[in-house]
C-alpha cells in the first residue's frame, strides 16, 4: 500500500542559524501525534528530493547506502505500523501493521524515549551500494552519510518545533529482527511533541 505523502515546504519562519542555535536532543515529549504534514516533512529533510534532483543529504559518489523508515505508533490519518519511505517518489509504503514501539524500545536497551515517541525513525544502511565503488573505505563514508542524514533530521525537528534525539545505542539484530528488512540499522530518531 502506497501513500502519497503532503509536499515538503520550502521554507519555514525558522531560518537555519536559528535551528542550529536551537538544536537539542531531547527524550520527552508529550502524549500527542504529529501530523502527516511534520512526518511527511521530516522524512522528506532526511532523504527526499533536493532541487538539483538528489537527496537532501551528501553521499560519497551519490551510491546513497541508507533507506529510512518510519515506526509510526501515532500520526494523524496514518495507521500504526513500519512503513518505507521512498524519496524518489516522497511515498510511504507500509511494510507491516501495528504499533511495535515498545519491542524496538526493548531492543534499544529499553530507553523510555524510543517508547514514548510518536514516530521513531530509522536508518538503515546498505554498505555494499558504496563498499563495491570504494572498498572498505566505503564503510567510513557510509557512517559519514548517516550523520549528515541524522543532522538534516535534527535540524528540521527543530524547525517544526519538535524534539528528537539520536539513539545509537540498541542490539544491531534485534532492531533487524524489530523491523524486519534487509540492511543494518545504524540510528534510531524517536519524535515528538516537547513537553
Amino acid at each position: 500500500m502506497k501513500i502519497e505523502l503532503p509536499k515538503p515546504r520550502l521554507k519555514s519562519d525558522v531560518s537555519l542559524e536559528e535551528a542550529i542555535f536551537k538544536r537539542k536532543s531531547i527524550r520527552r515529549y508529550k502524549n500527542e501525534p504529529l501530523t502527516l504534514e511534520e512526518l511527511s516533512q521530516l522524512l522528506w529533510a532526511a532523504a527526499g528530493k533536493n532541487a538539483w534532483g538528489k537527496r537532501n543529504y551528501p553521499s560519497a559518489g551519490a551510491c546513497y547506502p541508507l533507506e529510512v523508515y518510519a515506526v509510526v505508533s501515532n500520526v494523524e490519518n496514518l495507521p500504526p505500523g513500519l512503513y518505507h519511505y521512498n524519496g524518489e517518489e516522497h511515498t510511504l509504503e507500509l511494510i507491516r501493521k501495528g504499533d511495535l514501539r515498545e519491542e524496538l524500545a526493548e531492543a534499544c536497551l529499553g530507553q523510555r524515549c524510543v517508547a514514548t515517541a510518536p514516530v521513531n525513525i530509522v536508518i538503515v544502511a546498505h554498505f555494499e551500494r558504496t563498499t563495491s565503488r570504494y572498498g572498505e573505505r566505503g564503510i567510513r563514508y557510509v557512517y559519514m552519510d548517516t550523520g549528515h542524514m541524522g543532522q538534516n533530521i535534527y535540524l528540521q525537528a527543530t524547525a517544526l518545533g519538535l524534539g528528537t534525539v539520536a539513539v545509537g545505542a540498541f542490539y544491531d539484530e534485534k532492531v533487524k529482527e524489530v523491523l524486519g528488512v534487509e540492511g543494518h540499522p545504524v540510528y534510531v530518531f524517536p519524535v515528538g511533541r516537547l513537553l
